[in-house]
């Protein structure tokens, strides 16, 4: 109780990131695919912690500074960066992404990282993201159990599914998340549930945006078949370092969401 007082006094310190903040996330092409089949992994930038709360590119991930793993069912990460294909003509125009592979069933979290000084500001942004994916034996009979979504990675900023994204999940679902801060739950901090092809607007968007509970959680129905970002920013305004007189930390997780549950129309 003491722990969760005092990191409450911590939020009165943190603000929301300021106008040089972008965030990193991963765009899955599909979020079930079948043993021995291939998806693409697409890792984009975009400013919404600049209260652009959509899915609109803002430039790309600088060469040298992208990065992609996979996690399995094992609990394993698979390094696919040196598979990152470069979907641009300019440096920063357009988007990495990766072909990938799976032979093995279960549930996959594919994540990427950022940690880097801006050249336009004197700030550290510290970045993570993640998607989450099953693979299964058959896309008719599908597991309805998947465990492993909810591992925590240990990231500064870090959101974490409390409910399956994948399995089971689909339009009309809640999906509810936790936040965590250097390792434990942040109260009061704004979670977005940004659709495709919506923006957001105000500053607390009450249709797609909610505060964190005492427990760092938050949860909005996701009525639509769509795919949906989910993203949190903090931003330290005291933290000092060599080249940087403040950190904005942003955390994505960005989910496709079906019209239909994958493991409730297989009978």
């Amino acid at each position: 109780m003491r722990a969760t007082t005092l990191l409450g006094l911590v939020v009165g310190l943190l603000a929301p990131v300021g106008a040089s903040a972008h965030d990193i996330w991963i765009e899955p092409s599909t979020n079930l695919v079948r043993s021995g089949d291939w998806l693409n992994l697409s890792l984009m930038l975009g400013n919404h912690g600049n209260e652009h709360r959509d899915f609109r590119l803002a430039s790309k991930v600088s060469a040298g500074d992208q990065h992609l793993s996979v996690m399995g069912p094992n609990g394993k990460l698979l390094d696919l960066t040196p598979s990152l294909i470069d979907n641009g003509y300019t440096p920063q125009e357009g988007f990495w992404s990766a072909r990938f592979q799976p032979d093995t069933s279960g549930m996959y979290m594919a994540v990427s990282t950022l940690d880097k000084v801006m050249s336009y500001a004197p700030v550290r942004d510290i970045k993570s993201a993640k998607t989450f994916f099953v693979v299964s034996g058959s896309l008719d009979k599908v597991a309805e159990k998947n465990p492993g979504f909810d591992r925590v990675l240990g990231h500064s900023l870090e959101l974490v599914p409390v409910v399956n994204p994948v399995t089971p999940f689909g339009a009309g679902s809640v999906m509810k998340v936790r936040l965590l801060y250097k390792g434990k739950p942040l109260a009061k901090s704004k979670i977005s549930f940004i659709p495709r092809g919506g923006e957001l607007r105000g500053e607390v968007d009450p249709a797609y945006e909610k505060m964190t509970d005492a427990h760092g959680e938050a949860q909005l129905t996701l009525r639509e078949a769509n795919t949906y970002l989910i993203a949190a920013h903090v931003h330290d305004a005291d933290a000092k370092g060599k080249g940087y007189e403040s950190i904005g930390y942003s955390a994505t997780l960005c989910l496709v969401v079906p019209g239909l549950c994958p493991c409730c129309i297989g009978g």
